[in-house]
């Protein structure tokens, strides 16, 4: 006798923490299948970390196969699901058609960048959702500074060493600390290579982990200019202001120039035109407005709030008793704020994720369905160095011990890779940044305006 299917659609953190719950659970009881894009789950929060080369990219891309036994992969991107006749249908890395059968659906299919319609962004503007993009963010910082430096241009010289960021909330703020600490760490590398003059290892990280990091910049000024740009108030306006303001300190020390109550008005190829009327000349534009559902939520047909899929308190879509939906995906009702929705973060992710994986296991006699009800822990915000803003259990923490329970609580929430995360860690205490770019993802690869950023565009055959 065939065993019941259980399809789950994205492996992000709600999808992953589903499967791995029913594989522990289930043990075979019945066919989990998980699909997905890639081969690997994909640890967002660190990803800021990828694109200033602190950390390589295996190190925050967790095998599937590995790490999920008694689930089975199939690489693909769901196109469209036919509820009456409990069937998917799915596009495979190599263009292939396929269908999938189920008895039961969890949809998980995670969030794309959130687009505004301001004139250029669309066309010049990168994003940072997936992979590709900070693996060409790193490369892009890499290649405008060493432009920069053999330019005899001055005024493009200082467009390439301007980088603007739009978006000042979890994303853009630790996109902003890190790629400042990165992209100066790569202007004194050429500015040595250009003057001759020796500087060793121990003192660059010194100026990385901003030991004397007035002394530093009084010696050789600031060679890269970082705006981070938002409409709200403060940086980090959905956080507790105690860690707004610890952001806000440390980014200004750092010669960040953080505008708050003011965005893009129109971005071009030489630059990007501020409401204010300033036009900032410059090659990056960094997007992290935010994010919406998955394109594909619209294709399902299924009733949405916001853009994201109506579900109850047992993450089960109404009227569809064998489907069931969590994530950035789904608007699960917020049990601790009555009349509101869960907020698309990883948090609530990894929770609604464990909770689905149960309650699907419930479906087949293993154990009680229980409503989703999580109070926030508490929110950490990484601002490269040892410098970090955490509130965990609602205690403000600043500086190295806000730092030492950020990377604590990442590498506690990291289903695997954790010695080789700790390893990348401790060299970068002690070396330098690596000065290279390997050229892998060009700019048309990762457009701003993409269904899928957790996958590269290739050319067309």
């Amino acid at each position: 006798m065939s065993r019941s299917r259980i399809v789950i659609v994205g492996a992000g953190f709600a999808g992953y923490q589903a499967a791995r719950t029913l594989s522990r659970t289930l043990r075979g009881a019945a066919e989990i299948v998980l699909v997905n894009p890639n081969d690997y789950f994909l640890y967002l929060p660190l990803l800021p970390e990828v694109a200033s080369g602190v950390l390589e990219p295996r190190r925050v891309s967790v095998s599937l196969a590995g790490t999920l036994p008694r689930v089975r992969l199939v690489l693909g991107e769901v196109g469209s699901v036919d509820f009456d006749q409990r069937r998917l249908q799915y596009v495979d890395p190599e263009g292939r058609s396929g269908e999938l059968d189920y008895d039961r659906l969890l949809l998980t299919v995670g969030s794309v960048n959130k687009l505004l319609p301001i004139p250029g962004v669309a066309e010049y503007a990168h994003g940072f959702r997936g992979m590709p993009e900070a693996l060409y963010l790193r490369d892009h910082v890499n290649r405008q500074i060493a432009l920069a430096a053999a330019s005899e241009d001055p005024d493009e010289a200082a467009a390439r060493r301007t980088f603007v960021v739009v978006g000042a909330g979890y994303t853009g703020t630790e996109v902003a600390a890190h790629g400042q600490m990165f992209a100066e760490s790569l202007a004194r590398q050429h500015s040595r290579q250009r003057s001759g003059r020796q500087h060793s290892s121990r003192d660059d990280k010194q100026d990385e982990q901003e030991k004397g990091t007035v002394g530093v910049q009084q010696r050789e000024g600031r060679r890269t200019r970082w705006l981070l740009l938002d409409i709200a108030p403060r940086v980090l306006p959905e956080l507790d202001e105690r860690l707004s303001d610890t952001a806000h300190k440390v980014l200004t020390e750092r010669g960040v120039d953080v505008r708050t109550g003011t965005s893009v008005k129109e971005a071009t190829s030489e630059g990007v035109l501020l409401e204010s009327g300033e036009f900032v000349s410059t090659r990056s534009l960094i997007w992290c407005v935010g994010v919406r559902p998955d394109p594909l939520v619209q294709d399902l047909g299924l009733e949405t709030q916001q853009g994201r899929i109506i579900v109850d308190e047992y993450l089960r879509v109404p009227g569809k008793p064998e489907v069931m939906a969590c994530g950035d995906a789904a608007a699960v009702p917020d049990l601790t704020r009555p009349g509101e929705i869960t907020p698309m973060t990883a948090q609530h992710a990894v929770r609604q994720g464990k909770i689905a994986g149960r309650n699907l296991a419930a479906s087949f006699g293993y154990g009680a369905s229980r409503p989703y009800k999580h109070h926030d822990l508490g929110f950490m915000v990484d601002l490269g160095g040892v410098k970090a803003a955490a509130n965990p259990l609602r205690v403000p923490l600043s500086g190295p011990l806000a730092n030492l329970v950020t990377r604590g609580y990442h590498l506690a929430a990291m289903p695997g890779n954790r010695i080789r995360v700790l390893a990348d860690w401790a060299l970068d205490a002690v070396l330098p940044r690596q000065a290279a770019q390997l050229g892998l993802v060009r700019s048309w690869s990762v457009p701003l305006e993409s269904s899928s950023p957790e996958i590269a565009r290739v050319p067309s055959p």
